[in-house]
C-alpha cells in the first residue's frame, strides 16, 4: 500500500497549522507596514516577532504569556534596534557515523576533538543525547522536521524522499529573514523528485562556509548546516596507526571483539573523526575572525553511531547515543554537563525558539532553550528521563525491500526494545546481495569480515549472535549493572514489573504520536516506499 491509500491522517493531522498560518499571515501584513514605515528594519512575513527575553536568555516561568505572542508593530521595530539583542546566527555541525563516547571531553582515550572539547567548556556538554533514528536519512529528517521519524511517511526510510508537506527549521527560519545554507552532506541520502521540492530541506548548496558568509548581506542572521561525511566508511587500512594513534590505549567496548583488527579499525574510526573535529574548528575561527561567533547558536552532533556490527542502524546506544554540545557565547552559561535525556528533535524546536519564533504543533521535540539557559548542572528537567527511538527499513537487504522495524524506550536504568518482526534477519539476510555485502544492514568492514570469518569460535560466537542472529520480539537491558546492553533480561521473573511498565510506556507514546504500528503489522515501509539507492552490487535504482 503507498502512503496515499494507507496513511491515516487522523493520526497525523496537523490542520492547527492553518491557524498558525492565518496568525502570521496577519503579522505578515503588519510587517510590510513597518517595511515602509521604519525605512528598511526588516520584519519577516510569518514572523513571530523576536522577544528580547528569549534572546537573553530568561526562562519561559519569567516571562509573560503575551511577551510569548505576536508583537505589536511599535515593540517589532524595538525588537530590532541596535540597542537590543540581535537573533542569533544558527549553526550545526553535524558528522556522519560519529557515536558516544567518541571525544576528549566524555573521556576517551585516544581520540583528540579540541574543538569539541573546547566548545563543551564554552557551552554544554549533553551526556545523554539521542539520534531520532539511527540511519543518516530518516535521523536527518527528524532533525530538520523535529518530529519522530514514524511521523515522515516514506521519510522514515534510508535513501528516500521527504515530501515537502513535513515543513523544515531552515525553511522556517527564511521566512522569518534568515539566511539559509549549507555545505557537504545535508538531508541525504535521498532524492528530490517527487518531493515537491526543489532544493535540499537543509537550504541551498554552498561550496563552503567561508563562500556563504562571504555572501552573507551585513546584519543579516544566518543559518548555516555543515554536514561532514566524515567518519563514515571506507577507511584508509591503518590510517589511525600512522598518524600515531596507539591502537593498546584504544577503549574497545563490550560490544566488540577486543582483537588486533578491530583495535585498529577503531583508530582508522577515529583518525576520521578528528578530521571533523579539524574541520569544524576552521569553521569556528572564521566565526571569530569576523566578529561573529559571540551571536552564533553552535551545535555539534553526529546523526547516528559508528558503522561497527552491533552500532549504526540499531536502537543500543551503539546506534543511538551521540555526542552533544550547545554553545551560545555570551548568552548561555558554559562549562556545564547536563545529564537531561534529550533526542535530536528537539533542535528544531530550539533553533526556533532562539530566534524567537514559535516551535510547529507537528513538532514531537521539545526546546533546549529553558535548559540551556539554565544556570544548573547534572539533571536540570526532571521530566526529562527518558527517550523514545525507532528505526524502518534501513539498506535494501531482504526480499521485497522489507523493513526490521524497532521500537525501544531508553531510561537512566533500562532500555526496553520492540522488535516487530523477530522472523527476519536484523542485520540483514545472510544470502541477499547487497552493495556491502552479506547482512546488508552493517556495513563491510575489518570489524565485520573478522567476526563472520571467526563467528564459530567460542570466543567469538557471542558477538556474531549479538550483531547479526535473529533476535526476539522483546529485549530488556538492565544498565545498572549491563552499561553495554549484552545480557537479555526480558522474561525473566524479577524484571517482569518493569518490562510491562517500559512496554506500556512505548505504547502509549506510539498512540499519541500517530505511529501506524500501533494498530498492527503493516507493510507501508516495505516495497510500497521506493529505495532510491543503488540495491546490489550489480543492479541499479
Amino acid at each position: 500500500m503507498g502512503w496515499k491509500h494507507c496513511t491515516d491522517r487522523s493520526r497525523l493531522d496537523v490542520s492547527s497549522r492553518d491557524a498558525d498560518r492565518g496568525r502570521n499571515y496577519r503579522t505578515a501584513r503588519i510587517g510590510l507596514i513597518l517595511l515602509g514605515l521604519a525605512g528598511g528594519w526588516f520584519v519577516a512575513a510569518n514572523q513571530w516577532a523576536f522577544s528580547a527575553e528569549v534572546s537573553a536568555c530568561v526562562p519561559p516561568e519569567r516571562q509573560t504569556p503575551q511577551k510569548m505572542q505576536t508583537l505589536s508593530a511599535e515593540e517589532s521595530v524595538k525588537a530590532q534596534s541596535p540597542q537590543q539583542p540581535a537573533r542569533p546566527n544558527i549553526l550545526l555541525c553535524i558528522a556522519d557515523d560519529w557515536g558516544w563516547p567518541h571525544a576528549g571531553a566524555y573521556g576517551d582515550p585516544v581520540v583528540q576533538t579540541p574543538t569539541f572539547d573546547r566548545l563543551a567548556r564554552e557551552g554544554v556538554l549533553f551526556t545523554h543525547a539521542f539520534v531520532t533514528a539511527p540511519t543518516c536519512t530518516a535521523s536527518r529528517g527528524g532533525i530538520l522536521t523535529g518530529q519522530a521519524i514514524h511521523r515522515l511517511e516514506e521519510g522514515a526510510n534510508l535513501w528516500s524522499r521527504l515530501p515537502a508537506k513535513f515543513r523544515c527549521y531552515p525553511d522556517l527560519l527564511r521566512e522569518a529573514g534568515y539566511e539559509v545554507g549549507f555545505q557537504g552532506k545535508g538531508w541525504a541520502p535521498g532524492t528530490l523528485e517527487g518531493t515537491g521540492r526543489t532544493e535540499n530541506p537543509a537550504g541551498p548548496r554552498y561550496k563552503n562556509f567561508q563562500q556563504f558568509l562571504d555572501k552573507l548581506p551585513a546584519g543579516k542572521p544566518f543559518c548555516f548546516w555543515f554536514g561532514s561525511t566524515d567518519p563514515h566508511r571506507p577507511y584508509e587500512l591503518g590510517s589511525g596507526a600512522a598518524s600515531g594513534m596507539d591502537p593498546a590505549k584504544v577503549r574497545t567496548p563490550g560490544w566488540l571483539p577486543d582483537t588486533p583488527t578491530v583495535r585498529s579499525d577503531l583508530c582508522d574510526y577515529y583518525f576520521e573523526v578528528q578530521r571533523f573535529d579539524r574541520d569544524v574548528g576552521q569553521i569556528i575561527a572564521l566565526l571569530e575572525n569576523r566578529g561573529l561567533l559571540e551571536n552564533t547558536l553552535v551545535v555539534i552532533t553526529g546523526d547516528n553511531g559508528p558503522p561497527f556490527p552491533r552500532g549504526k542502524a540499531n536502537l543500543y546506544d551503539a546506534g543511538c547515543r551521540a555526542p552533544l554540545v550547545v554553545a551560545w557565547k555570551g548568552k548561555v552559561p558554559g562549562g556545564r554537563r547536563v545529564d537531561d535525556f534529550v533526542s535530536l528533535a528537539d533542535l528544531a524546536p530550539t533553533f526556533l525558539e532562539a530566534a524567537g519564533l514559535k516551535p510547529l504543533p507537528e513538532m514531537t521535540g521539545r526546546s533546549l532553550l529553558t535548559i540551556l539557559c539554565s544556570d544548573k548542572s547534572g539533571q536540570v528537567d526532571p521530566t526529562r528521563d527518558h527517550v523514545f527511538l525507532e528505526r524502518e527499513r534501513h539498506a535494501w537487504v531482504r526480499p521485497e525491500g522489507k523493513s526490521y522495524p524497532i521500537r525501544a524506550i531508553r531510561t537512566a536504568e533500562f532500555l526496553y526494545l520492540r522488535n516487530f518482526r523477530p522472523e527476519l534477519w536484523p542485520a540483514g539476510d545472510p544470502d541477499f546481495p547487497n552493495v556491502v555485502g552479506f547482512y546488508g544492514d552493517v556495513d563491510g568492514s575489518p570489524t565485520k569480515t573478522e567476526i563472520l570469518q571467526r563467528q564459530a569460535e567460542p570466543a567469538m560466537a557471542p558477538f556474531y549472535q549479538r550483531a547479526f542472529a535473529k533476535r526476539p520480539a522483546e529485549e530488556l537491558y538492565d544498565l545498572r549493572t549491563d552499561p553495554d546492553q549484552l545480557h537479555n533480561v526480558a522474561g525473566k521473573p524479577e524484571y517482569a514489573d518493569i518490562q510491562a511498565k517500559l512496554r506500556s510506556r512505548l505504547e502509549q507514546w506510539m498512540q499519541q504520536t500517530g505511529d501506524p504500528r500501533a494498530q498492527g503489522e503493516t507493510d507501508r515501509w516495505d516495497a510500497a516506499c521506493p529505495y532510491v539507492g543503488q540495491k546490489t552490487p550489480k543492479e541499479k535504482p
